[in-house]
């Protein structure tokens, strides 16, 4: 009888989002209890069930390839859906005092750090997220942080930072497109980032906001932010980069600024407050306020 979903095995697919999160075998390893050598063989089979490489092993670590962010996202989605469905099934757990939204670019880049560090001053308030890339309602959620300007709708907003957008790739991309000025970006491959209901600045308003023309070289298009982050890193082409929200990137030598230019970034990222928000959610939130 043929199955009325064509799922390669789940145990593949939890271990391969496990892996992809965290971007590690052993620290998937760690959150699933087992070895990493359990981890490998049910990606290596995952993967000879779909005739593709979903990582590039790195001595450091792991990277996603295309295909393995194409395959994150969808799985993330569907995973965050079931999650949403038990979740409303079971209620949601006493033991959480603040549930914030976000996206899964400011979530692994920027957010999840914070939490840590927040944890360390006050390990008795729990914070949980709910990271989408999807258009979602913050019915559920104490906290969430987006990026565009707020709605003067009556709702309690805080600005949490404002970027400069920046040109980024990896050295070897600045060294084979021998790239060392603004123009010379004008004829290399670009990546371009568009996302629903985000305003997303392009690479023909950076330009333009910078006086030169619309770029003309190979374009790459992905409707994610980490994707397109990740094929940046994967010499894929230049991405923007939001310079604060991708700090830890930059720290790591993982992406680099490719020419000196920049421009302001035309909204900030900030942080909607629920009229419900309790006494320890608006300490999360004037503590994230403080320290961005």
């Amino acid at each position: 009888m043929r199955r009325p979903y064509d799922f390669s095995s789940m145990t593949a697919l939890i271990c391969f989002e496990a892996a992809a999160r965290n971007l590690s075998f052993k620290k998937a390893a760690q959150e699933m209890n087992v070895t990493p050598a359990a981890i490998s063989h049910q990606i290596k089979a995952l993967e000879t069930d779909l005739a593709c490489s979903l990582f590039v092993r790195r001595f450091r670590g792991v990277e996603l390839t295309e295909k393995g962010a194409f395959l994150f996202l969808a799985i993330q989605r569907g995973f965050e859906t079931i999650s949403e469905a038990i979740a409303r099934l079971r209620g949601q757990p006493e033991t959480v005092d603040v549930i914030i939204g976000t996206t899964t670019a400011v979530s692994a880049l920027w957010l999840t750090p914070k939490i840590s560090a927040f944890w360390k001053l006050h390990p008795s308030v729990t914070v949980s997220q709910i990271v989408s890339d999807v258009p979602v309602g913050d019915s559920r959620c104490d906290l969430s942080i987006r990026y565009g300007n707020p709605r003067q709708d009556g709702v309690e907003y805080k600005e949490l930072f404002q970027d400069r957008i920046v040109a980024v790739g990896t050295d070897n991309f600045a060294a084979e497109y021998s790239i060392t000025r603004l123009e010379d970006l004008l004829q290399v491959p670009l990546i371009h980032s568009g996302i629903e209901e985000t305003d997303w600045t392009t690479w023909t308003e950076w330009f333009a906001a910078l006086s030169q023309p619309a770029p003309k070289g190979r374009g790459f298009h992905v409707n994610n932010y980490m994707i397109a982050l990740q094929a940046a890193q994967d010499d894929v082409g230049a991405a923007l980069g939001w310079e604060g929200l991708i700090q830890s990137l930059l720290q790591e030598g993982r992406l680099t600024r490719l020419v000196p230019a920049a421009i302001p970034s035309p909204v900030p990222f900030y942080l909607k407050i629920s009229a419900r928000a309790s006494a320890k959610a608006r300490l999360f939130a004037d503590w994230l306020d403080k320290y961005s």
